[in-house]
């Protein structure tokens, strides 16, 4: 069962393995370069040979890692263009020396310039990212988001539209988050709505291309467009969505990464990971 958490990684990347470890995580997810900062060090062969090393010694895998939050790759300000690029970069670099296998990233948000523009800007920069970083493996995925404030992306039409505009698209995936399916008015809370949300979006986008999930409860109603994540079972979503999903056989291979608040023992990605097993194998109707 591929299920794991967002795992610190203070000291370097390579100390996610053992936190995740710590937890019973057998999937995870990781920032790659401090979030909160356009640059970053550079990663020396030690930090590679460390990461890999640990990664060896662990039975966590495959890792994911997700962009910097500061990256918009539709900013309308040239300045804030320009460091997304070049972030996204950066980043993309560092998970193929890693081994990485997917960079989850929030599409962008076209701060007024309306979601056509916006949508045509991710889909340049992309194509610029990846002119860039010829032969990459690691795959370029758009998160499904919230759709809070001008935030792309909160349909499934909008990522199908992206991609289409990109001309590697074999370098692109999707990842879909529970909270933000359920805050952008897609209902999974039931296991019609579970399934309707599945098959519409294999009909738009294709679940070939979903590369990870995020579970996630949310602390906000159907349709609120309001991003806040809240800890499995105690949100608005009810626990059919999650049961719907541990069971879903579509998405057994796909890395499940819980991306809710812990505090340092991290005992609640313990607790989480605990219920998401218990409902695993529970039938429909249960």
């Amino acid at each position: 069962m591929l299920l794991g958490s967002h795992m610190p990684t203070g000291g370097g990347v390579h100390h996610a393995f053992e936190c995740g470890m710590s937890v019973g995580c057998t999937t995870m997810q990781v920032f790659v370069k401090n979030n909160t900062r356009w640059r970053a060090a550079p990663l020396t062969d030690t930090d590679v040979a460390n990461y890999k090393t640990a990664e060896g010694n662990a039975t966590i895998a495959p890792v994911v890692a997700h962009a910097s939050y500061l990256i918009n790759l539709c900013a309308v300000n040239p300045s804030t263009l320009k460091n997304s690029r070049m972030a996204f970069v950066d980043e993309l670099l560092r998970c193929e020396r890693l081994g990485i296998v997917a960079l989850i990233f929030h599409p962008g948000a076209h701060m007024g310039a309306g979601e056509q523009d916006g949508i045509n800007a991710i889909a340049d920069s992309l194509n610029e990212v990846h002119h860039q970083t010829p032969g990459l493996r690691v795959l370029s995925t758009l998160e499904v988001t919230a759709g809070q404030g001008s935030a792309i992306g909160y349909r499934f039409e909008h990522l199908r539209a992206i991609i289409d505009r990109v001309q590697e698209q074999q370098r692109m995936g999707v990842c879909i988050d529970t909270c933000h399916l359920f805050a952008s008015g897609y209902n999974i809370g039931t296991e019609s709505g579970w399934h309707e949300t599945i098959q519409e979006f294999d009909d738009v986008i294709g679940l070939d291309r979903l590369a990870a999930i995020h579970v996630n409860d949310s602390k906000r109603e159907l349709g609120s467009r309001v991003d806040r994540h809240d800890h499995i079972g105690m949100g608005k979503i009810g626990l059919t969505a999650f049961r719907m999903l541990m069971n879903d056989p579509r998405m057994s291979h796909i890395p499940k990464i819980l991306e809710t608040e812990k505090s340092v023992d991290m005992h609640e990605d313990v607790e989480n990971m605990r219920l998401l097993r218990t409902l695993a194998n529970q039938p429909e109707s249960a």
